[in-house]
């Protein structure tokens, strides 16, 4: 079996969830099937709202890396500290790479590249970028430069960055292009054509006024497949900040929520690889409580 036969994912976003991975509210367009799931914890990292999609009128999540001279790392499990939260380790066989870069607005050639040469390299496409990072001090803009100058390209939306994991593996996550720069003076990242300087919670991003239209209902349904994930007993809490400022719209996220809880399970299951039996052992039954809080719409 090659180093890169499967690519391992670190969703924090709408990878969270089922709802999420099959793109059921933009009915199926760019879903992906992983071969499995496990839960994850991230540290070194903060995320929030901030890249303008390319598939609607609404911000996207980011993550930014509390230490920027420190890599963004996971262990396996779920949330145990203070300034951790809930991430979802994914495993695809290769050939949904391409569908990968699609879905993150990078180019599906340039990432068939990164892994060929990872390949001749005898890496991982995982450790083939950690060697870019560790080169690069692991600051995220010198990252986005040297593997520009690397392989001649860089992309306006997300980049994959490497990730180390508590059992020696190194996954790939997507990282916003960044309000800094994406790496190439000549590329304008997303953040930056919106003039996003920073990660907003919901309430923020549902007043934003910037170079971004935001279109409410799709905004609060781009969030509530983060927040799926909780559902899965993955640590989503760090997302519902300013909400209990924000009584309309939380009542708003709540029957949102409520409307596709019933059927995430059935969805994760079918986008994760995993039987029942595997589920409940590797996520059990356990459900974020400020999610469950959440799911108590007022009637």
């Amino acid at each position: 079996m090659g180093a890169n036969d499967t690519l391992l994912i670190v969703g924090y976003g709408s990878l969270l969830s089922g709802h999420g991975l099959l793109t059921v509210r933009r009915q199926g367009k760019s879903r992906l099937y992983a071969r499995q799931a496990f839960p994850l914890t991230l540290t070194n990292a903060r995320r929030g709202l901030a890249k303008p999609t390319s598939h609607g009128h609404y911000l996207a999540m980011d993550i930014e890396p509390l230490d920027p001279t420190r890599p963004i790392q996971a262990r396996h499990g779920r949330r145990s500290a203070a300034n951790e939260f809930g991430a979802l380790g994914l495993e695809f066989e290769r050939r949904w790479a391409r569908d990968l870069a699609r879905r993150e607005e990078y180019d599906p050639d340039v990432f068939e590249e990164l892994i060929a040469r990872a390949d001749r390299a005898g890496q991982t496409v995982g450790e083939y970028l950690l060697a870019i990072a560790r080169a690069s001090g692991f600051e995220p803009l010198a990252y986005r430069r040297a593997l520009a100058q690397r392989i001649g390209y860089t992309s306006p939306g997300y980049i994959f960055h490497p990730l180390p994991l508590d059992d020696g593996q190194v996954a790939l996550i997507a990282i916003g292009s960044g309000f800094e720069g994406s790496g190439d003076p000549a590329v304008p990242s997303r953040r930056q054509q919106a003039v996003i300087a920073n990660l907003m919670t919901l309430p923020q991003a549902m007043k934003f006024t910037g170079a971004v239209s935001i279109d409410p209902a799709s905004q609060l349904g781009y969030f509530v497949e983060c927040l799926l994930g909780g559902m899965h007993g993955l640590w989503v809490s760090d997302l519902l900040a300013g909400l209990e400022e924000a009584p309309e719209l939380r009542s708003a996220l709540s029957r949102v929520l409520a409307e596709t809880a019933a059927t995430e399970r059935e969805h994760f299951l079918a986008a994760s690889g995993l039987s029942l039996t595997a589920y409940r052992e590797r996520f059990g039954a356990a459900e974020d409580r400020g999610l469950a809080a959440l799911l108590r719409v007022d009637r």
